[in-house]
C-alpha cells in the first residue's frame, strides 16, 4: 500500500515529535513550534502516513509579497528510507510552492549528510552558499536553490548582504551592500552603518528613531565617492503624513531642507517624476536603493529600504536588510528574494501620496 499524502492537523503532535526525536539529533523542531506551524505560520506541513502510522513529513514557509519559498525541515522514518518517500516529499512539497504562486525554492542541509545532498542534486537544486558554524553542534551548512517555476541559469549573484543591526538603519545597510557590489574589498561594519544613519536620518519618523530619507543616503553616497542619482516622484518633505506632533514635523522640514541645501552644492543627478528602469541601471553597473511599503512582506505600514539585485522578464530579486528571526526566516530567506513585477511596482509606493524613490550609486569614471 502506498503513502497518503496530507496536511499535518494538531493531533500529529505527538508522532511528529517521535519522528522528530528519531531522525534528528540537534535543531529539533518543539511542540510548540510545531503547533505553530499547523495552526499560525504563513506555511503548509505535508505528512505521509501509512495504516495510521507517520513515515514522513515536509514543512514549507512561504515569504509573504514574494516568489520565495522554504524547505525549512524533512524527514522520513528509518522503516521508510530507501523507498522513495523522501522523493514524494520533495516532489509535492514543490507542488505546494508552485500553487502559492512560489517560482524558487530554497533549503539548507548539513554538509556531512551526502545522501540528502544527493537527493537534493538529483532533483535538480543547485549549490546557493557556504556557511559555516550554522548547527547547534556547530556542523557547516550548504544552502541549496531550485527555480521549480522556470529555469534561469544566467543569474549573477554578486551583491553582498548585510542584515541591519537595528529597526531603523536599512537604508544605511542597503547603501553598505551597494558599496560592497562596486568594492568588493570594502569591509561592510556596523560602524559604518551608524555612522551612515547619522549623517541620513530624518530624525523622527511615524515612531521610534527616524529613519532615513532619500536625499539623505543620496548624500552620504556622494561622499564616499561615487556618482549619485537621486529618482523621486516627489520633491517636498517626505514621511510628514505619519508624524502628528507639529514640533516633529517642523524638524523633519528643516532636516529635509539642509539635506536639499547640501545636494545643490554636489553633483548628485536629481530626477523627480522619472520612472525608474531596473534593466538600464542594472546593465550599467547601477546598485539601486529603493524604497518600499514593508506592508506587503509584514503587514506593517512603514517606509522602508530595500536593495534589487537584479531583474529579469518574470521577477525583480531583493536583499531584504530585515532579517525577522520571530517569523522562523534566516538571512538566507532575504537574499535575492524573487518578487514579481506586478508586486513589486504595488511595493514601491508609500503613502498616500504614492511615494516612489529610488537611490542608485555607480562607481566614479
Amino acid at each position: 500500500m502506498s503513502a497518503v499524502f496530507r496536511l499535518a492537523v494538531v493531533e500529529d503532535l505527538p508522532a511528529l515529535l517521535a519522528l522528530e526525536m528519531q531522525c534528528f539529533t540537534t535543531d529539533r523542531l518543539t511542540s510548540r513550534s510545531f503547533q505553530w506551524m499547523i495552526t499560525r505560520a504563513h506555511a503548509q506541513l505535508l505528512v505521509a502516513e501509512r495504516h495510521d502510522q507517520l513515515l514522513g513529513y515536509a514543512l514549507v514557509l512561504f515569504h509573504r509579497g514574494t516568489s520565495l519559498a522554504r524547505l525549512y525541515s524533512i524527514a522520513t522514518a528509518s522503516d521508510a528510507r530507501g523507498t522513495g518517500l523522501g522523493k514524494q516529499l520533495l516532489q509535492r512539497i514543490e507542488s505546494c510552492a508552485l500553487e502559492h504562486d512560489c517560482a524558487y525554492l530554497r533549503l539548507e542541509v548539513r554538509t556531512d549528510n551526502p545522501a540528502a545532498i544527493a537527493l537534493y542534486e538529483r532533483n535538480g537544486y543547485r549549490r546557493f552558499a557556504l556557511i559555516h558554524d550554522y548547527y547547534e553542534d556547530h556542523a557547516d551548512a550548504l544552502r541549496l536553490e531550485k527555480r521549480i517555476l522556470q529555469h534561469r541559469d544566467s543569474r549573477s549573484i554578486r551583491v553582498p548582504f548585510y542584515s541591519q543591526t537595528t529597526d531603523f538603519t536599512c537604508g544605511p545597510a542597503c547603501l553598505l551592500m551597494a558599496i560592497g557590489a562596486l568594492q568588493s574589498e570594502r569591509l561592510l561594519e556596523r560602524r559604518e552603518e551608524l555612522q551612515i544613519w547619522r549623517e541620513a536620518t530624518t530624525v523622527f519618523m511615524t515612531s521610534g528613531h527616524g529613519g532615513c530619507s532619500p536625499q539623505g543616503l543620496a548624500l552620504a553616497a556622494w561622499r564616499r565617492g561615487f556618482a549619485v542619482t537621486l529618482q523621486l516622484s516627489l520633491a517636498g518633505p517626505l514621511f510628514l503624513d505619519g508624524v502628528r506632533d507639529e514640533h516633529k514635523k517642523d524638524v523633519m522640514r528643516l532636516v529635509h531642507d539642509e539635506f536639499i541645501a547640501q545636494l545643490h552644492e554636489t553633483d548628485v543627478e536629481k530626477l523627480i517624476g522619472a520612472q525608474l528602469d531596473l534593466p538600464a541601471v542594472l546593465a550599467a553597473g547601477g546598485q539601486p536603493l529603493v524604497l518600499i511599503s514593508s506592508y506587503r512582506l509584514t503587514r506593517s505600514k512603514s517606509p522602508h529600504w530595500v536593495m534589487v539585485t537584479d531583474c529579469d522578464e518574470d521577477f525583480v530579486y531583493l536583499h531584504d536588510p530585515d532579517v525577522d528571526h520571530s517569523q522562523h526566516r534566516q538571512p538566507m530567506d532575504c537574499q535575492h528574494v524573487p518578487v514579481s513585477h506586478d508586486e513589486f511596482e504595488k511595493m514601491c509606493r508609500f503613502g498616500r501620496g504614492k511615494l516612489r524613490a529610488a537611490v542608485v550609486i555607480h562607481a566614479r569614471k
